[in-house]
């Protein structure tokens, strides 16, 4: 292997890309001339440094006694003895250029062969620390056993006495096993560790109980995070293709039960895969990180030999070989710190409230393909019609900048103050990124076709990056819609006062926002003072943010949306934050235990998601939920309720994981069936139905009288359910969550699924069979984006893409996630300056929403046409505008005068109107496909907000002859 010489600077990035060779390197640090100034505070530290420019950044070479090597033109020892007296008998001060020249000669002089430092060396007197935590704590035993059996030296780090980096101990690698709660100290403390070159293996559901910034956090420190529980036990299946040094060792396979990792970065490299449908992965690493995908050392997920042999795999990445022998189960584990061998034991761990770091974002989602190597047809197809996608939401983008900007021809025609425009160099920009992209579409088709592969990602890369670096950001792109946004819990908590409340409030209303859910009753917990409930929400104690919240958002012109928790009753993770003891089943199960919801082990709180929930068959939990609703209803003028975890707790029968065995809850089925559920297996088909239809109508009962209770009080309240968008009959089985049944009932006016997905494709998936689902077609549907871990651009790119679908809007999550620089986006593309004000809502003026919505299209034409981009000969063309005028003229009436026969004509008009569109749009179709898509899915919404109308009309009609 050839050396060779790397001058760094203080850049990470330089630093990464050298890594990132597979050249044997040298690190000559460019600031040491400047940093040996320092020599006067301590000269032990600058002797570290030095000597730690003298070795590869994968050796662990221990300074204090450094291991014998081979002499090679004088030995590495002797000259690192030499600066060693050189620094011990000069003056701290002395010749710094004379120092700096020995060690770049001394380095010169160690390149001339790769064999002077070998890593197994260093190898032999590697340890691992391994954390353990309260998470863990149940399951040390099995932990320890398999620690053993895979012959590491390892040390204990008790992560309770966290709080900095020197407190993970002076090992380079750390094992974090099965740690789900990770406190912002702690996390902090990890961030520095690995930032000075330390690395870390993780299983199971890390950091998944911790608050949201650290979570942020943890996942851009891992490259990746733990996305779901599989139903059901899957093999693992290495990925050799990909490192086979490591993941093509002995013992790797197996039946395991464990979950899906999320990557979360370009750098971050998918190891292995479950051996299920579209194999997801198993193991994600990084450079300085391995994540393993269940739950590691716990007997019910992975046999011991499993466990142990990946161990050993992940430890030879870095270079540590084990030596597997006979367990010594009677040996003292050491701990890793003198400090945390006090015999304190674990502590509880404290919660807090932190702010969100906004350096911790990381790219969304793993790419479609391998990194290297062949590419299959799939794939190929797959990565093509990912890129064509994106091209027509930027396309779209573009066409909406331009016609709401008044433009022709690329121009700009005229100057309106108060108003944004694209700039003319923007415009030309995006253009140009647009027209490259295409061509990059075409060769990447073209080298895959050669089977030139590496050619083929770099064009799909460089299209990609061409396209999100050009993004039209400077103008208005939005319709008239609802964009609505979750104001959560931990934000309200940190504004503290009405003050600091407006500032958050003038910022949504700035960047057009014109609806807010506001996080209103949280595990049990009410943010206001409550006659209703035991206790307010500790954190906001002397002051109602919920009665703030609605003259705030009034005075701006937006609708508050008071958001509840309903049947989840507790939350281990709230109790962190509240100093409460992790099972504390909160203020109203703590006064009323028989309330509480059970599994069939007798368990309150799910294992896995670690809610406690109400039981929906109690009728004194009905009544208090009731009361609470119709509290915040009359006390406040909300403009809507939405209910939130309107379900039972995730199940997975095949499993025996099931909920619902409460007292109440057995009695009542026992007497209807004569049997009591808790005997019944899935195996039963009948009985097992019966059960499941049972938990199924305590849900649906209680939406429906609470809709019937609140719009008796107040007929005008826009009543919403945050849902799940899982398949039906999985979500029935597993959730107990029948929302369809609710909207076409209208029950509730406004269903918002939360179809969250780390890129534009999977939130596709996701939203659009509900959209176009045609026994929804009456339901105005909201589908979520969460904006956790997605970078700017990508977020803008799934809003496009929900303009662009047959949708009314979209819901973001959450405020505690919206940055500066996503928030200056907003105003240039949605915000107030751009006329969002007096804009309809759809939900609140579905008539005059259709009306704009229309008017919104026509300009898209009219743009077109004067740029001659639509192709419609004669005598088609003059149909085509006279009709698409006559719809116009329909809507205006309908919203001016609302009738029966109005609304009639108006509905005809617009479904002539789309059933001819196609013939009109046949030759537009074979240039713009994706544009004449996105138009007829425009006059499909608005179709669907005049039915809307009419069952809102039907319901105010019935509310007055009542």
């Amino acid at each position: 292997m050839k050396e060779q010489f790397v001058v760094r600077s203080h850049s990470r990035a330089n630093r990464q890309r050298c890594l990132s060779t597979n050249f044997g390197f040298w690190i000559l640090d460019f600031g040491l001339k400047e940093r040996f100034g320092s020599c006067l505070d301590s000269e032990g530290r600058n002797k570290s440094k030095i000597l730690a420019t003298l070795r590869p950044p994968t050796a662990n070479v221990n300074l204090k006694s450094p291991s014998p090597v081979p002499s090679v033109s004088g030995s590495i020892q002797n000259r690192q003895s030499k600066i060693q007296n050189r620094l011990t008998s000069s003056s701290p001060c002395q010749s710094r250029l004379q120092v700096w020249k020995m060690v770049v000669g001394a380095a010169i002089a160690t390149s001339i062969s790769s064999s002077v430092l070998l890593p197994a060396a260093s190898a032999q007197t590697a340890r691992l620390a391994v954390v353990r935590s309260l998470d863990n704590e149940g399951h040390w035993s099995g932990i320890r056993t398999r620690l053993q059996s895979s012959g590491v030296d390892y040390c204990v780090v008790d992560f309770a006495q966290v709080n900095r980096a020197s407190d993970l101990g002076n090992t380079q690698l750390l094992f974090l096993p099965n740690v789900e709660l990770v406190k912002p100290a702690q996390a902090a403390a990890l961030q520095d560790w690995m930032r000075q070159g330390g690395r870390v293996i993780v299983s199971g559901p890390t950091g998944t109980l911790s608050q949201t910034d650290v979570r942020n956090r943890l996942r851009s420190l891992l490259g990746a995070y733990w996305g779901f529980a599989m139903t059901k036990p899957a093999t693992l299946e290495p990925l050799s293709t990909l490192d086979p040094t490591w993941t093509q060792q002995a013992g790797l396979g197996g039946t395991v039960r464990g979950g899906v990792v999320i990557p979360t970065g370009l750098n971050s490299t998918t190891a292995a895969v479950w051996s299920q449908d579209e194999n997801p992965p198993a193991i994600v690493t990084t450079q300085q990180t391995t994540f393993f995908g269940w739950r590691w050392g716990v007997d019910a997920s992975a046999p011991v030999e499993v466990d142990s042999a990946w161990l050993r795999a992940a430890l030879s990445r870095y270079d540590i070989t084990p030596t597997p022998g006979t367990p010594t189960a009677d040996k003292p584990e050491q701990s890793c710190v003198p400090s945390q061998a006090s015999g304190e034991g674990l502590r509880s761990p404290l919660g807090g409230i932190a702010p969100t770091d906004p350096g911790d974002v990381v790219s969304p989602s793993p790419l479609p393909f391998n990194t290297r190597g062949p590419l299959t047809v799939a794939q190929v197809a797959l990565m093509g019609q990912e890129l064509e996608n994106l091209i027509g939401r930027f396309e779209s983008a573009l066409l909406a900048a331009n016609a709401t900007s008044g433009r022709v021809g690329g121009a700009r025609e005229e100057e309106k103050q108060g108003e944004q425009f694209i700039s003319v160099s923007t415009t030309a920009s995006a253009s140009r990124a647009l027209a490259t992209a295409k061509k990059g579409l075409q060769n990447f088709r073209e080298a895959a076709e050669q089977r030139d592969y590496n050619r083929a990602r770099e064009q799909w890369l460089q299209a990609r990056r061409m396209l999100w670096d050009n993004y039209p950001t400077n103008s208005k792109l939005a319709q008239p819609e609802i964009r609505a946004i979750w104001l959560d819990r931990g934000t309200i908590v940190r504004a503290r006062s009405e003050q600091d409340l407006a500032k958050i409030f003038d910022q949504l209303a700035a960047a057009g926002f014109n609806t807010v859910f506001f996080e209103t009753v949280n595990a049990s917990y009410p943010i206001y003072p409550s006659r209703v409930a035991p206790e307010q929400n500790p954190l906001v104690r002397g002051w109602d943010p919920l009665a703030a919240a609605v003259k705030l958002a009034h005075e701006r012109g937006m609708e508050l949306h008071a958001w509840v928790w309903m049947f989840a009753a507790a939350n281990r993770r709230h109790n962190a934050v509240l100093n409460q003891p992790t099972d504390y089943p909160g203020p109203v199960l703590s006064a009323h235990p028989d309330w509480a919801m059970r599994d069939k082990q007798g368990r309150l709180f799910d294992p896995n998601t670690k809610k406690a929930f109400f039981d929906p068959a109690n009728p004194e939990v009905r009544s208090y939920l009731l009361a609470l609703l119709d509290e915040i209803a009359t006390r406040y003028q909300v403009d809507g309720i939405q209910l939130d975890y309107i379900r039972y707790p995730f199940q997975d029968p095949s499993a025996n994981q099931i909920n619902g065995y409460s007292r109440t809850a057995r009695e009542q089925f026992k007497e209807l069936t004569g049997v009591d559920p808790i005997q019944i297996s899935p195996r039963n088909q009948t009985l097992w139905q019966q059960w499941t239809d049972f938990r199924i109508r305590q849900i649906d009962s209680f939406v429906a009288t609470a809709s019937q209770r609140l719009r008796t009080q107040r007929p005008n309240l826009i009543l919403s359910a945050a849902v799940f968008a899982l398949p039906r009959p999985e979500r029935l089985q597993r959730l107990q969550q029948n929302w369809e049944d609710w909207a076409m009932r209208g029950e509730l006016d406004l269903m918002v699924p939360m179809t969250y997905a780390l890129d534009a494709n999977g939130l596709q998936s996701l939203a659009q069979p509900l959209l176009t689902q045609e026994s929804l077609n009456s339901a105005l549907i909201l589908p979520g984006i969460r904006l956790l871990n997605l970078p700017d651009m990508v977020a803008v790119d799934q809003i496009q893409l929900l303009r662009d679908l047959p949708s009314g809007g979209f819901a973001l999550f959450a405020v505690e996630n919206l940055n500066a620089n996503l928030r200056s986006i907003f105003n240039r593309t949605q915000g107030r300056g751009l006329g969002a004000t007096g804009e309809p809502i759809p939900y609140r003026q579905p008539f005059p929403a259709a009306v704009a919505r229309y008017e919104a299209l026509q300009q898209e034409w009219s743009f077109m046409l004067t740029n001659h981009q639509i192709l419609i000969l004669e005598p088609a063309l003059s149909e085509w505008r006279k009709q698409g005028d006559a719809v116009l003229s329909a809507l205006n009436q309908l919203a001016a005068e609302p009738s029966v026969q109005n609304l009639a004509a108006a509905k005809a008009s617009v479904s002539s109107f789309r059933a001819q569109f196609p013939k009109w749009m046949q030759q537009q179709a074979q240039q713009y496909p994706y544009q004449v898509r996105v138009w007829d899915n425009r006059l499909a919404t608005i179709e669907r907000l005049l039915r809307y109308g009419e069952r809102m009309s039907g319901r105010a009609g019935n509310q007055q002859r009542r």
